[in-house]
């Protein structure tokens, strides 16, 4: 079947910097959350639209601005003018799916990823990062960043006594680490489908592997430039990235990295699948072939026999007569001459380990 495609993109020549939600962008309100932290202070709520232009950047501690759903361009239009991020960054946050990659704008950076949570469809995670202020922008409700917030709200470890920058880093470290749940149960799917196709080579099981390598691809666009995204957040000489994150920076590196090696080994297996169908096939075919070549191969001689004695002579008026003919038990002399044949034909045929 064929499948229905992605219409997000702006139409020709609109000005760059043009906020406009994408069509299939849900209709459904935006919901904003702030959370303002410190290392003995957390404030924890629910935001409209109308507060954001009273917002302001916190003189300490930290603000996280989460923003869920991009059906309201005039949302994100007042974020980037509260807190000065580029137009070019904001019209990223509404044109998706972008490419996971990073932005370096005066005073703060844009970082894009995608979050892949099957059977979801993907989604895109925008995060800006200023000075003591992070703005998360997500697609639809639901994310990877509960545990974030669950360290935030039970001052566990240390996010609250860190920066903004401590604070990206976990967002990204949290949908990141989300991708293995996902690849784990696409790895033991493989693995599954390799057992059903040994016992059964079936049409269904071809489209199966094929589902399972389209989403094992999925997961390949999103994962591959988030660890280039992740290169070079880990090397961006920038002053809103302090060097006690940038170790646990390398360690998001060193997830996407394992992340590829799992994508790549599934995605080979599962090809592997593939040409295990087609050999399967294959030899099910020279089967059914040998099959039907041996029992050609008997009848050809019963058929020679019985094209004989069809032929329309008149036994009295030959002189070269059928003595068979007139013989009573020609008939069944025959009939035993034919079993005969192909019996000796088949224990030939067993002996040379053909059948």
């Amino acid at each position: 079947m064929a499948r229905k495609r992605r219409k997000r993109w702006h139409p020709p020549g609109t000005p760059p910097g043009t906020l406009a939600a994408h069509p299939e962008a849900d209709k459904e309100p935006v919901r904003i959350t702030l959370f303002r932290y410190d290392a003995s202070f957390l404030e924890e709520r629910t935001l409209t639209p109308g507060e954001i232009g009273s917002l302001s950047v916190p003189e300490s501690g930290v603000l996280w601005l989460d923003i869920a759903g991009l059906s309201d361009p005039g949302v994100v239009r007042a974020v980037g003018e509260r807190f000065g991020f580029h137009p070019l960054g904001l019209e990223d946050v509404l044109n998706v799916p972008q490419r996971p990659k990073v932005e370096r704008y005066e005073g703060h950076l844009l970082i894009i990823l995608r979050e892949v949570r099957l059977p979801e469809p993907p989604e895109q995670v925008s995060l800006f990062l200023g000075d003591r202020v992070v703005v998360s922008f997500q697609e639809r409700p639901g994310d990877a960043f509960d545990p974030v917030r669950e360290r935030l709200r039970q001052g566990k470890g240390p996010i609250r006594t860190l920066g903004a920058d401590f604070l990206a880093y976990a967002l990204c470290d949290a949908v990141i680490d989300a991708f293995f749940p996902t690849l784990e149960k696409l790895g033991d799917e493989v693995e599954e489908l390799e057992e059903k196709l040994i016992a059964s080579p079936s049409r269904e099981r071809f489209h199966e592997i094929r589902r399972a390598k389209q989403r094992l691809l999925v997961v390949r666009r999103a994962v591959w430039p988030a660890r280039d995204a992740m290169n070079e957040l880990l090397r961006e000489e920038s002053p809103l990235i302090r060097a006690g994150t940038r170790p646990y920076l390398r360690d998001c590196y060193d997830h996407t990295v394992q992340l590829m090696d799992m994508v790549e080994t599934f995605r080979e297996l599962a090809a592997g699948l593939v040409d295990e169908y087609m050999s399967s096939m294959s030899n099910r075919m020279n089967e059914i072939m040998k099959v039907l070549t041996v029992i050609a191969t008997i009848f050809i001689p019963l058929t020679f026999i019985v094209g004989i004695y069809g032929m329309n002579f008149d036994p009295q008026a030959s002189p070269y007569n059928m003595p068979e003919l007139r013989w009573m038990y020609g008939y069944p002399a025959v009939m035993l001459l034919m079993v005969a044949i192909a019996a000796g034909m088949l224990y030939y045929f067993r002996r040379k380990k053909w059948l």
